[in-house]
């Protein structure tokens, strides 16, 4: 067992996550209209269980029970996702009030129980129609996700003050365009690099939209999933495929965002797949706006290596185009269920790179968590869950979070993925992140032994 005794300070955030269509449910009620994985689902072979997002964990309708699961747990906030289709359903024009109405009583129920409201615009889930018009290939899909910032400020600015307009563009385009493996499905790496700027370009206007209704007080960020890869060995050509690795999957989205522009390196590894001529003049300067954090989801790194032969088979392959010839290293770690090793080491080494390359820029860890293959217990009448290896995995990172801290890295808060088993994407519901465990047929929530360690880190936090 790991015991973990780093104290944070009191304006810390300590909390936990989910997204719209992992748990929402309610895929076609109250005005609701399909989004992308609405669609992607009924694709034979496309999840892994054959389940969907249809159902989920009924949060919809269950949104008292499971706001009082998290003040029982003493969380200082919750992040969520906004689901597009369910606010707008044709993506663009008329609002759906009923939509609406749903994340008011989300947001005000959080703030009778003190929980602080953190708002995610984009968590993957496009609008069906817009898919029809495009998607994110379509340049104006970014002037629509500014529009849906709007109207999301106007309505809820007066009480959420922490908003965050994409979570991680990168799956939404390279698996989503690159690979196929996310909806909306297509395999094409020129694709994924036109979807990133195109995202990226959404961010920016999106933060322009946020900033025109929310009062000066709001925070507002965009989360990445970088990135975080360590040679497999001391060779020259592994610490290459390291900078490669980080130059194709995470400037593509920090040095537009963050400092105005794409690495011309950037190009060079990438200029077999596009010409990068959906970049218009002005891009830059609109995506490249003023955000008073950066979230960041990490779970693990991986050890990378150049491939023996040389070879690029992105295109082949679907994978990030320009680093087809590095290859991933097993180095015999402890793992999860979804395969990744345990790497806390990563995570410090990271949030202390991006504090040298962004002085002064807060962070927030908005997902960290382990996947396991829980099993419920009955023990003296009473359904148990016992997953001591996630109370150690969390343990370990939020110490790794805290020495990025004791180095001077400016970290906000940490947010646990995820509140409760949900459906994971093209996985389905085969894997269990939750705190909370999701039995599907009944939707009764276990708490697992997770969730009372992390109740009484939340609530000896929130003593200091």
């Amino acid at each position: 067992m790991i015991s973990m005794t780093r104290q944070f300070s009191d304006d810390f955030l300590v909390g936990a996550a989910t997204a719209a269509y992992q748990i929402e449910g309610a895929w076609n009620e109250d005005g609701k209209s399909p989004s992308i994985w609405d669609r992607f689902v009924k694709r034979r072979g496309a999840i892994a269980d054959g389940t969907d997002g249809r159902v989920a964990c009924d949060h919809y309708h269950r949104l008292d029970d499971d706001i009082r699961i998290m003040a029982d747990l003493g969380l200082d906030a919750y992040r969520f996702s906004t689901a597009w289709s369910r606010v707008i359903p044709n993506g663009v024009g008329d609002v759906n009030e009923a939509g609406l109405d749903f994340y008011d009583r989300l947001v005000d129920g959080l703030l009778a129980h003190d929980i602080k409201p953190v708002l995610t615009l984009y968590h993957w889930d496009l609008p069906a129609v817009l898919a029809d018009r495009g998607g994110w290939l379509n340049r104006d899909v970014a002037q629509y996700f500014a529009e849906y910032a709007h109207v999301m400020a106007e309505r809820l600015g007066d009480r959420v003050k922490y908003w965050t307009t994409l979570n991680e563009p990168w799956c939404a385009s390279f698996l989503g365009y690159g690979t196929g493996e996310h909806a909306p499905g297509i395999q094409d790496p020129g694709a994924a690099l036109q979807a990133a700027h195109h995202l990226s370009l959404a961010h920016g206007l999106g933060v322009q939209a946020l900033r025109s209704a929310l009062p000066d007080s709001a925070q507002i960020s965009v989360v990445l999933n970088l990135a975080t890869p360590y040679p497999s060995s001391d060779a020259p050509e592994d610490a290459a495929a390291v900078h490669r690795r980080k130059v194709v999957a995470n400037d593509v989205f920090l040095s537009p965002m963050l400092e105005g522009e794409y690495p011309d390196e950037l190009k060079e590894l990438t200029s077999a797949y596009s010409d990068w001529s959906f970049v218009h003049e002005g891009d830059l300067e609109t995506i490249c706006q003023p955000i008073d954090a950066l979230g960041i989801n990490y779970y693990s790194s991986v050890a990378v290596a150049q491939r023996p032969d040389g070879r690029d088979d992105a295109a082949d392959r679907g994978c990030v185009p320009g680093t087809g010839d590095t290859m991933d290293v097993d180095k015999h770690l402890p793992v999860s269920d979804m395969g990744w090793p345990v790497t806390p080491q990563g995570l410090t080494d990271l949030l202390i790179e991006l504090g040298h390359r962004f002085p002064g820029l807060p962070l927030m860890i908005t997902e960290n968590g382990m996947a396991l293959r829980d099993q419920v217990v009955v023990e003296n009448g009473v359904e148990r869950v016992h997953d001591q290896e996630r109370i150690d995995y969390l343990s370990v990172h939020l110490e790794a979070v805290g020495k990025a801290m004791d180095a001077g890295v400016p970290v906000l808060g940490y947010f646990v993925w995820s509140l409760l088993d949900n459906f994971e994407w093209a996985l389905g519901c085969s894997k269990r992140f939750g705190l909370l465990y999701t039995d599907y047929t009944t939707q009764q929530r276990i708490w697992k032994d997770s969730a009372f360690w992390y109740r009484d880190f939340a609530m000896s936090h929130m003593a200091q």
